[in-house]
Parts: C-alpha cells; structure tokens; sequence
C-alpha cells in the first residue's frame, strides 16, 4: 500500500503545479482526469468484482443534473448537488443491483444499458424539471472563498481532487476485507459462497459505492460543460468510453484507470489535431490493437510480467 500512496502523493504534486506550468492547456487534462476518475469507480464494479456495466453514464448525468438542476431551480450550492446526487445514485444501484444481479453473463451488461436509455427518455420527456431535450443552462455558481467555480483553473483542481479521491479509495479498499471479497466473487461466486462470503451483497456494495463516486464527477463535469443536454450526457458512447478506458489500462488494478485515461484522452486529442477526419479511424485501430495484443490492459500486463520475472529469479537462486 505504501507505494500506491507515494504514487497518489507523486500524482497530486504534480498535479497542483500542472496549472502554474501549462496555464492554457487545461481542459483535456480535466478530462483526463474526470474519466481516471470514472473509470477507477467503473472498475471497483467491473475490475475488482467482475460485473461488466455499459450504463454508467446514467450516474454521470445524474450528477450534472443534480448540480445543474439543484442551483438554477433551488439555489443549492453544486456541493450539495453532489452530495444528493452521490446519495440517490447509491440508492438508484441498490435498487438496480437488486433487480438485475441474479443475471450474469452478457445479460447484466445489457440490462445497464436499458437502465440508462430509462434515465434518458425520463430527462427528455421531464420537461418542466430537467429542460426537455434542449436540456439546462447553468448560468450562475456562488463563488466559496472569491474562487470562481467557472474558471478552468478551479475545475481542475476539482476534477483532480476527484480522481485523487477515488484512487484513495481503491487503495484502502484493495488492502480490506471488501476488496478480498470483491476478487473472491469475481474469481468464483460458488466458491465465495462455500467461504461465507454473500456474493449478491458483495456485489451490491460494490455498484453503491461505484454509482456514488461516479456522480460526484458528473457534478464537477456538468460545471465544466455548464450547459446539461441529455442526449449527450446519458449516452451509450460515454458509457462505452468510461468502460474501454479501465479495459485498456488494465481491469482490477489501482493505477490502470488513470493511466487508461491518461492514453485514450491524450490519443484521442493527439489524433483529432493531427489526422483531422481520420482520427476516429486510427482511434478505433490503437483500441483494436491493445484488446489484442495486451488483453490484460496496459498495467495488467506490466504487472503480469513482473510478477514473471519474480519467479524466474527465485526459480535460478
């Protein structure tokens, strides 16, 4: 654990001078670093416990339109936007797991993504709360200590605040008797079962906690866009991005997410300046070819590579 907090400690130093250093390049590393965060809470569900889910950009809208709705209708504060929409998205995944764990397979996957096109059509057809298809204008924030939440130098250090947060998280959970339950289960539900473990309550915790971090960040981006529409926030691609960026950079471990951020929105942005109209293209090939050829993930595999070479060098001492 020590040196995923040194990682953690290295991240936010680095982190905190980003601005001072790279003042005009801001918003891709905010995206960067709201989706480290998505994916990371994509990846206690789907990583460390097994459950594939393609619907998490439900939780992302309703975050954003918890802080978007909450400050131009009631005049609450984004802060508590989030803490409202972290509290209904952990009720929402009870509630959700309850219906839909007895699935398994391919089954549970597509059950999330009804689930999300449900959320979808409600915001749609929601008029009188949520703005209908034209979606919500968020016009005005209060300003904590003169900071101006519009800024993108504030949304940064929010997004990074958030993605720090979630990886803490993980790493506490990893070393607990949860995160061991999450692996047991993911590993083999009837052999957690003979070990004493529930697996549906396991599980269930999991998608709580899950549904709740990623809501957070949907608050922070809904600031960011300040400008809510839900055929774009609730939409099956954000779901499937969130998804590829834990897959990419390696399911079940701590540091795959962020760094599956760190190469799916720095290629993606790389690609979009440089191949114009082809950058979808050469997108989709760079996916291809790290689901081929590395299907562990990026970090996966460096791990299962240095844990091959452990054993070698016991094998010859």
């Amino acid at each position: 654990m020590t040196k995923h907090l040194i990682g953690l400690g290295v991240l936010l130093a680095v982190g905190i001078a980003y601005p001072v250093i790279f003042p005009n390049n801001l918003t891709v590393a905010i995206s960067v670093l709201l989706f480290a965060g998505w994916a990371t809470s994509w990846d206690l569900l789907g990583g460390w416990n097994g459950q594939v889910s393609l619907g998490h950009a439900s939780f992302v809208g309703l975050g954003a339109y918890f802080v978007a709705i909450g400050q131009s209708q009631f005049g609450l504060a984004p802060w508590w936007g989030m803490a409202m929409a972290a509290a209904f998205a952990a009720v929402l995944g009870y509630f959700w797991g309850r219906l839909t764990f007895s699935l398994r397979g391919p089954y549970f996957s597509l059950s999330t993504i009804a689930v999300a096109e449900i959320l979808r059509l409600v915001a749609i057809n929601e008029e009188w709360l949520t703005g209908g298809a034209t979606g919500v204008f968020l016009a005005t924030l209060p300003e904590p200590f003169g900071i101006d939440l519009f800024s993108r130098t504030a949304q940064f250090y929010m997004a990074l605040a958030f993605a720090a947060g979630v990886i803490a998280t993980i790493i506490v959970i990893s070393r607990a008797r949860f995160g061991y339950q999450l692996r047991a289960v993911r590993e083999d539900e009837d052999s957690a079962m003979a070990a004493g473990i529930d697996p549906t309550a396991t599980k269930l915790k999991a998608f709580m906690l899950s549904a709740a971090l990623t809501s957070i960040g949907g608050g922070i981006y809904g600031i960011v866009l300040a400008f809510i529409e839900p055929h774009v926030i609730f939409a099956l691609l954000l779901s499937v991005q969130i998804a590829l960026t834990a897959i990419i950079g390696g399911r079940g471990t701590i540091w795959g997410p962020a760094v599956g951020a760190f190469v799916m929105i720095g290629a993606g942005e790389t690609f979009r300046t440089t191949f114009a109209e082809a950058n979808m293209l050469i997108y989709g090939m760079l996916i291809l070819v790290v689901v081929l050829f590395v299907p562990r993930g990026i970090v996966g595999e460096l791990a299962r590579r240095h844990i091959r070479r452990l054993y070698a060098k016991r094998a010859q001492g």
